[in-house]
């Protein structure tokens, strides 16, 4: 009788371990899928600041701001992608995050202000580059939210949270809807033609 109950746990430890750490691993791959939309966010930064830069001479805190804003998402977004339950790294990455939401905004309101800059094809197709990656980033912020509370119950429920204890295995934090422009990219509009 020992041997089979102990054969029927042993089993249920196997599968639970394996779910455990198939939850864990899209949890990662969740959080990765956001980390590439992001870095395609960077990528488009730079160009954007520098297709403004010469029609914004006197808007250069703007453009610096949002070039310091980028650097320090990115730092914030390396530093969570090593240790995704880190309440202090996914706090650094929301507050990064809603700064560079922020700084983005004020340069794409700038923007706005310049008709030849609005005029621009390049900074329209840049714009519109970037105005996609935002809607990306919250498609990818979702599905990696749906990932997280999945990986959660899985820790929380009985009798898996005992083996999530044994193997040190804790709750990660779901992304919240903080950030506006990840989750209602700015709407900015270039016309390139006359007003109607």
């Amino acid at each position: 009788m020992w041997i089979l109950l102990s054969g029927v746990v042993g089993i249920w430890a196997i599968i639970q371990f394996n779910r455990l750490i198939q939850l864990k691993n899209q949890v990662k791959n969740a959080f990765a899928q956001i980390d590439v939309q992001m870095q395609r966010r960077f990528d488009l930064i730079p160009n954007l600041v520098e297709s403004c830069q010469g029609y914004m001479d006197h808007e250069r805190e703007t453009l610096l701001a949002v070039t310091r804003a980028r650097e320090v998402q990115r730092t914030a977004s390396q530093s969570l992608r090593q240790e995704l339950n880190n309440p202090q790294a996914l706090d650094a990455w929301k507050n990064s995050a809603q700064e560079l939401n922020q700084n983005l905004g004020r340069l794409l309101a700038t923007v706005e202000s310049y008709p030849d800059l609005k005029a621009s094809k390049n900074v329209a197709a840049l714009t519109e580059e970037l105005t996609t990656t935002e809607n990306r980033i919250g498609f990818s912020r979702q599905a990696y939210n749906d990932c997280v509370t999945q990986f959660n119950i899985c820790l929380e429920s009985f009798p898996g949270n005992l083996l999530a204890k044994l193997l040190g295995l804790r709750p990660v934090s779901v992304l919240e809807l903080a950030h506006e422009l990840i989750v209602q990219p700015p709407k900015v509009h270039f016309h390139t033609g006359p007003q109607p």
